[in-house]
């Protein structure tokens, strides 16, 4: 017989537990719309604007989802001031149009929305994007797409060092440079760096590819030229022909960087994990 403690006696162990879990179960013949609970049905046609010039980072944020919750779903946010963490949590389709610039952490978190910037933006832009488009008319700062895992990242400046670190999937397009460890620890995705890339590109990347216009600095730990393939090329002007975007010296032309796959994490990976990755 099991030891009977006090927590039994407190009915503990008998107690059904109500309320919603964190895991679900779904029924192949459920009719279930999979979104979000935060997210909002939205009509592209309906448009508004707001200046936010005198809101704080979280009243614009609150602004935002108020509009979407009325079903705007182009939205124009005039005068930012630079302000950080703005346009986060967006997890629904949206045209958001930002004129002017951003400060750290914007447009992180989203799974969804377009959005156009038309000035810059500082660190860790779009950090852990899951799907949708962000482009930037100028400059980013560094850790520029940290941890995304889908979607178009669009600078057509330069952007700062550690760009796409941790880069779990997406695709990241520079039009200028890009600073030092671009791509560290990159597992999976593209990266197209149409202008000049700094020290240590790609250092101990797992996977993914990096494609470069200009010259690079050196290659980082693990990170060794690839073959430029057909494939390659023809994804590069069909990817860059969506956002007005040119190589320099021609897709052809670009240098390609990919995991040399030598380092000692290979080694002491369970074979399940090894299949996953390699």
């Amino acid at each position: 017989m099991a030891l009977r403690t006090k927590s039994h006696d407190m009915g503990m162990h008998t107690e059904r537990l109500s309320g919603r879990t964190q895991q679900r179960f779904f029924e192949p013949d459920e009719d279930e719309n999979f979104t979000y609970p935060g997210a909002f049905d939205v009509d592209f046609n309906k448009r508004t604007e707001f200046d936010a010039a005198k809101l704080t980072p979280t009243e614009i944020n609150h602004k935002l989802r108020d509009l979407m919750s009325k079903g705007y779903g182009t939205i124009v946010l005039k005068n930012p001031g630079a302000k950080h963490g703005v346009a986060v949590g967006i997890l629904n389709k949206l045209n958001l149009i930002i004129e002017g610039s951003l400060g750290y952490f914007g447009c992180g978190l989203i799974d969804g929305p377009n959005i156009r910037i038309s000035g810059r933006v500082g660190w860790s832009c779009a950090e852990n994007m899951l799907a949708g488009t962000v482009i930037i008319e100028k400059n980013a700062g560094s850790t520029f797409g940290a941890a995304i895992r889908g979607g178009d990242l669009v600078c057509r400046g330069d952007v700062g060092a550690r760009m796409g670190i941790d880069m779990k999937g997406g695709t990241i397009i520079v039009g200028g440079r890009a600073g030092a460890f671009c791509g560290f620890m990159m597992q999976r995705g593209r990266m197209v760096i149409l202008g000049d890339a700094g020290k240590n590109l790609g250092d101990s990347m797992y996977d993914g590819t990096i494609y470069v216009g200009g010259k690079i600095e050196d290659l980082g730990v693990d990170a060794v030229p690839g073959e430029m393939t057909e494939l390659d090329c023809q994804w590069l002007e069909r990817k860059l022909k969506q956002y007005d975007m040119k190589a320099p010296k021609g897709v052809k032309n670009m240098t390609k960087i990919v995991a040399g796959r030598q380092l000692w994490n290979y080694d002491n990976l369970e074979p399940a994990e090894k299949k996953l990755i390699l």
